[in-house]
């Protein structure tokens, strides 16, 4: 039986961290786009080599934030700073709990005058929608929710494209019919493709210069089509949900911190207003790294280079943490180079009789919602990694992770353990197997050294390490 809210279902369970360790949620999937066009290896290489089309219509949730009040009430909520922040522009915008740690993070569409779009995971959705009723604010809100939470789910209120890669802007040039506007990183723009109005945030999620496209959903398919159309001649590959979640290897985005809500008295509100239905009731943590103190999985900013956005030009909600925090020696963000011999003895388990490592899915190696798995030096915990798969790229199997500074420098060794304790937990994605441990080399994040230059002075967060 469902319970009626988070704070019901993780006294049901025992404590937050019972409950999502034992979640029976796999990881997040990606409907509405086959899991590959041609095959996952090609579609990765496309991103660096030739340019890519995702679909990101399905899987991401939209909330629009409208109302004299929109923009005092989303800068109460972020970190970051408003100031020159006007219409037709973008920013990744990140919310903390008022003992800092983050909520989540989501793309922050300024459409119109006291109108925005927040695109993203629905935590950080849920936390301003939240806010929005129980607050005093002039806003109203409107949800349109990811696929797979829709009783109809042949259709959402907007499309949502990227081009990326080399190739993008020609094939941008040609669907165009002209040249793309030299746009700045994170601005907009409205462009004509197919006859259509479309809106476009000049991105690049893959390192190389790119756009994401939107607009109303019935307008999709015919612009889908004009940007396949454009891109034949230029090598582009249609990616699917396999290839997806592994592009975040190279760039260096960690794409699914666990929302930290599951404790404090300040939040015990948020908790009940929150369904059983949630996602946060319904989350699901995998991996080595334990503790019985749910907040040993939160992240601050800091943990998740998102230092940099922190402003103190504004007021708002866990400020006065943050201030205090401000000068701790923080964690760093890298990616860890997995040794290929020993990731190879790892794979070679399932083909030998006896004990056996935890089955490695390729690309994406992931099978929790939030993955926590322990880097260690030694018998020290020297952080944990939150992601983990391959590139066939890079040729290598990576992880993003989170370490204590002491063992962040570039080049240093130190051991990933893979599987979980004692069997495992009772996920269904998880099979009996032993735990075992795997050489890894600290490296820069993005592993990509494209993505690493290209964005090293307009991203604020991706440069080099």
């Amino acid at each position: 039986m469902t319970s009626k809210n988070l704070e019901e279902a993780m006294k049901k369970a025992g404590g937050p961290v019972t409950m999502l360790r034992n979640s029976q949620a796999g990881p997040n999937v990606y409907p509405g786009v086959p899991p590959e066009y041609t095959n996952w290896r090609d579609e990765q290489r496309g991103w660096q080599e030739t340019c890519v089309l995702f679909n990101q219509s399905y899987h991401m949730a939209d909330l629009e934030v409208e109302g004299p009040g929109a923009f005092e009430f989303l800068n109460y909520l972020g970190i970051n700073s408003f100031k020159n922040f006007t219409v037709n522009k973008a920013k990744q915008f990140v919310p903390v709990t008022p003992d800092g740690y983050v909520v989540g993070d989501v793309i922050l569409f300024y459409l119109a005058e006291n109108k925005f779009n927040l695109v993203g995971r629905i935590p950080t959705l849920n936390w301003i929608m939240f806010h929005a009723e129980t607050g005093k604010w002039d806003v109203k809100v409107e949800l349109d929710e990811r696929t797979a939470m829709r009783k109809d789910q042949s259709r959402r209120k907007s499309y949502r494209f990227q081009v990326q890669g080399p190739n993008a802007m020609a094939t941008m040039e040609k669907a165009l019919g002209k040249k793309p506007p030299e746009l700045k990183f994170f601005n907009m723009t409205t462009l004509k493709i197919a006859g259509k109005d479309v809106g476009a945030l000049r991105h690049g999620m893959a390192g190389q210069p790119g756009f994401e496209l939107y607009g109303p959903w019935d307008d999709g398919e015919a612009v889908r089509q004009a940007l396949i159309a454009a891109g034949e001649e230029f090598g582009l590959k249609l990616v699917g949900g396999r290839a997806y979640s592994s592009n975040t290897l190279e760039s260096g985005w960690v794409p699914s911190p666990l929302p930290a809500v599951y404790s404090g008295d300040s939040l015990k509100d948020y908790r009940a207003w929150l369904p059983g239905t949630s996602y946060e009731a319904n989350a699901s943590i995998g991996g080595s790294f334990v503790s019985d103190n749910i907040e040993d999985y939160y992240f601050t900013p800091w943990d998740l280079s998102y230092g940099g956005f922190v402003k103190y030009d504004h007021d708002f909600i866990g400020r006065e943490a943050l201030e205090k925090k401000q000068n701790d020696d923080h964690r760093i963000k890298v990616t860890l180079a997995l040794d290929s011999d020993e990731v190879l003895q790892c794979i070679g388990s399932q083909l030998q009789k006896g004990e056996r490592a935890k089955f490695m899915e390729f690309p994406s190696a992931v099978y929790s919602m939030h993955p926590f798995d322990r880097v260690m030096v030694g018998d020290d915990v020297a952080g944990v990694s939150t992601w983990v798969g391959y590139s066939s790229n890079e040729r290598k199997m990576l992880t993003l992770a989170i370490l204590d500074p002491k063992y962040a420098t570039p080049g240093t060794e130190v051991r990933f353990v893979w599987g979980e304790e004692n069997g495992g937990t009772t996920k269904p994605t998880v099979e009996p197997h032993s735990q075992t441990s795997i050489k890894a080399i600290v490296s820069p994040v993005p592993y990509s050294e494209v993505a690493r230059t290209s964005y090293a002075d307009v991203d604020g967060w991706r440069g080099k390490l």
